[in-house]
């Protein structure tokens, strides 16, 4: 089928996977991926890419891991209240651009512009690299700075040929993705994990209930100790969440929930500052929905 038959969005996805980039549909004129376990069913198959955007006007997703690419997300405020940290409104910053180009300045690096770029929709900007093979790098929020986000294993972003809420994305610079710069992979590199200890659940299963609330217990803990490195925070809080809701019934202690989930965080390289804040955000949730065990549920 050649190109002249396909829609633009094809057309777009087809584009993208000649770049080496794999593609999978998302929701059309949103971000949200119009498919489950999308970094799986990325593809880069002519065929496949035909057969799923003839089904509905499809935005592009490229999957950043499949694709062995780290992409900087340059964002702009969102709103009058979006504004940049009081230290850097002196220095005339106004979005991610700003904050990216200072980024570089500091590390007397040249701002990267000979790799492959995308205006998104807002008017920020995507700088698409080639990740490292000596580390698995995964998405950051905020880590280089207010409004610089970067999406690599796990993540991915919107394709040039999408638009979102009528806004296009559109290619700015066509080169090839440039190897990420080395001094760009060590700030985004992760510190090392602290040594593995296992966490203990002191609860005694002396009984069908109690057998019940340890494996409960234990099941939030392999949650957190088991997420993916940008979704640490968002399992601690789930899990919080479902343990707040047997602290609430008055089946288990908070204190011990607390020490329980600290641990396993402090697992994952959380910090002494989030650990807390995120817990008790989790149990105050569960406790507007107390849940205890009966019988029949432990058997």
């Amino acid at each position: 089928m050649t190109h002249r038959r396909l829609s633009a969005l094809a057309i777009a996805a087809r584009t993208a996977t000649e770049r080496g980039f794999a593609v999978f549909p998302l929701a059309p004129g949103d971000k949200p991926p119009a498919v489950s376990r999308w970094e799986e069913r990325a593809t880069t198959d002519p065929a496949r890419i035909v057969r799923c955007w003839a089904h509905a006007p499809y935005n592009v997703g490229i999957a950043c891991g499949p694709s062995r690419l780290v992409v900087i997300d340059l964002d702009t405020p969102k709103h009058l209240d979006d504004t940049p940290p009081p230290e850097s409104i002196e220095e005339g910053v106004t979005d991610g651009m700003d904050v990216f180009a200072a980024l570089c300045e500091r590390h007397g690096q040249p701002f990267p512009t000979d790799t492959f770029t995308v205006r998104t929709g807002r008017g920020g900007q995507h700088l698409y690299f080639t990740a490292p093979h000596d580390v698995e790098l995964r998405n950051t929020g905020g880590k280089l700075g207010w409004k610089v986000d970067t999406r690599a294993a796990g993540g991915y972003v919107v394709a040039a040929g999408s638009s979102v809420n009528g806004q296009p994305y559109t290619v700015v610079h066509g080169a090839s993705p440039a190897p990420l710069p080395p001094w760009l992979a060590a700030l985004l590199t992760p510190p090392p994990l602290p040594p593995q200890r296992p966490v203990t659940v002191a609860l005694k299963a002396t009984d069908r209930h109690g057998a019940y609330l340890k494996t409960a217990v234990e099941a939030e803990i392999e949650r957190v100790t088991s997420s993916a490195d940008d979704e640490h925070n968002q399992d601690l809080y789930r899990a919080a969440v479902a343990l707040g809701q047997l602290v609430a019934g008055g089946e288990l202690s908070e204190t011990d929930v607390y020490t329980y989930l600290s641990a396993a965080a402090e697992q994952v390289g959380q910090t002494p500052r989030e650990i807390p804040r995120t817990i008790a955000s989790g149990l105050r949730a569960g406790a507007r929905r107390p849940r205890t065990v009966r019988l029949e549920e432990a058997a």
